[in-house]
């Protein structure tokens, strides 16, 4: 079965992670991650659930006034999320056709910025947050590619003298191609708006598509399949993580948002699916929820040098959710005895985490920590909750147990190997003592 998928599937996973256009869709999410994080920190400020903070605020300034620092924050970040996309995917996909990433990026956001809908205070927050993000994924890859295959054209080029500053040069070179890409985004939202009678495209396409597409997958369903898929690929050799990073991006901002409104207006948190409960509940430790790995093997496996080996090596950066130590080092790719406990306990913790979420017991995650958070203390930042830390307590719990047996079969099948070969060696040895015995005599 392994030499099947390695043969047939394997390459094609491998092209579909290196696809240029998932690739820049990833790269334009990481390079905003930091104000995601930022963004996240300040809903943290905000509403951090501990009533002496609040009430210690409360009586040194008005609510209104020293919620306004992590208000401030919020605006800067989540509510300029759309645009921000529009220009780091842009520029990330041109770089990978080795053309002016900035140029590209720019004239990406300008032409997303024709779909936007503006009202008396200029652009609508739909527009600019996370409304907008399927529009401006969509404007920033066919922006790019129509503008990499005009700058291209020599025809299209304007070329300046050479003592002209590269950066001037730059500029004129993009003008034509600009001028071009940015006028045929304006006919198309002209015609839709005109011949459709459709003022606000963003707008409609989030309550037509994005909305219910969002409903889709905040299912238990689909829970299973985005736990499932990462640590499928990883058995296989090919980093799942990064193949299912842009989808869970598109799904994730719109979902944090979503929920920190609804909190904010005393509603309940209409999503549960995004990263930071994938980080919370899941991947603690790395996909697999390898933690639960490492506790095992200490428990299990002291006997067997090479697990314990890697075991010891992996337990630090295992702490901060970095995993390919004990992905490589055991292996756990294509190893028969470890991939079903790597695929299946991801899945069993998603149901877990998923339901007691759906039923209240823990608060939906509304906070973003970086992903590297350890196992336990994520658990209680991204739901700003004590539950959400005993959750993932119990869900690494869960996890060991889930591991054990496994652990144990592979402790017996290294003793019959070292059997095995033990026997080897003193045959192979017993044949040299009889060959010498010969030419002694």
């Amino acid at each position: 079965m392994f030499r099947f998928l390695e043969e047939k599937f394997v390459p094609v996973a491998a092209r579909v992670g290196n696809q240029r256009h998932l690739v820049a869709i990833r790269d334009g999410f990481i390079t905003i991650m930091p104000l995601t994080i930022v963004g996240s920190l300040a809903v943290l400020i905000n509403n951090l659930p501990i009533d002496f903070y609040q009430n210690a605020l409360d009586a040194i300034w008005k609510h209104e006034t020293w919620t306004q620092f992590g208000g401030n924050i919020w605006s800067a970040t989540f509510n300029i999320i759309s645009l921000l996309l529009a220009f780091t995917v842009a520029y990330h996909l041109a770089k990978s056709y080795q053309k002016d990433g900035l140029s590209a990026g720019v004239i990406s956001l300008s032409s997303y910025m024709t779909f936007g809908t503006f009202g008396e205070g200029g652009l609508t927050g739909l527009t600019t947050g996370t409304g907008g993000i399927f529009i401006a994924l969509i404007v920033a890859l066919l922006s790019t590619e129509l503008f990499c295959r005009l700058s291209g054209n020599p025809k299209l080029l304007i070329k300046m003298p050479t003592g002209v500053p590269p950066a001037v040069a730059k500029s004129f070179a993009a003008l034509l191609p600009a001028i071009i890409t940015i006028g045929i985004f304006a006919i198309v939202r002209t015609i839709i708006s005109a011949g459709f009678d459709i003022p606000d495209i963003v707008g409609s396409f989030y309550s037509a598509v994005q909305e219910p597409f969002m409903g889709l997958t905040n299912t238990w369903l689909a829970a299973l399949i985005l736990a499932f898929i990462p640590t499928f690929l990883w058995t296989l050799g090919v980093h799942g993580a990064n193949i299912i990073e842009p989808f869970m991006q598109t799904i994730n901002l719109p979902a944090i948002n979503e929920n920190v409104a609804a909190i904010s207006a005393g509603k309940v948190a209409p999503y549960i699916v995004n990263k930071p409960f994938f980080d919370a509940f899941i991947n603690m430790g790395g996909s697999g929820t390898t933690i639960a790995l490492i506790i095992a093997i200490f428990i299990f496996a002291r006997k067997n040098k090479q697990y314990n080996t890697v075991g010891k090596l992996s337990a630090a950066p295992g702490i901060f959710n970095i995993n390919e130590p004990l992905l490589f080092g055991l292996p756990i790719v294509l190893n028969p005895v470890l991939f079903v406990p790597f695929i299946l306990t991801p899945m069993i913790n998603v149901t877990i985490a998923f339901f007691a979420t759906k039923w209240g017991w823990v608060p939906a995650a509304t906070v973003s920590p970086p992903w590297t958070t350890p196992p336990i203390i994520n658990g209680f930042l991204a739901t700003q909750s004590w539950r959400g830390a005993v959750l993932s307590m119990a869900l690494i719990v869960i996890a060991v147990c889930i591991y054990l047996p496994f652990i144990s079969m592979a402790n017996r099948m290294a003793r019959q190997n070292e059997q095995k070969a033990a026997l080897e060696a003193q045959s192979e040895e017993s044949v040299v003592e009889s060959r010498g015995q010969k030419v002694e005599v």
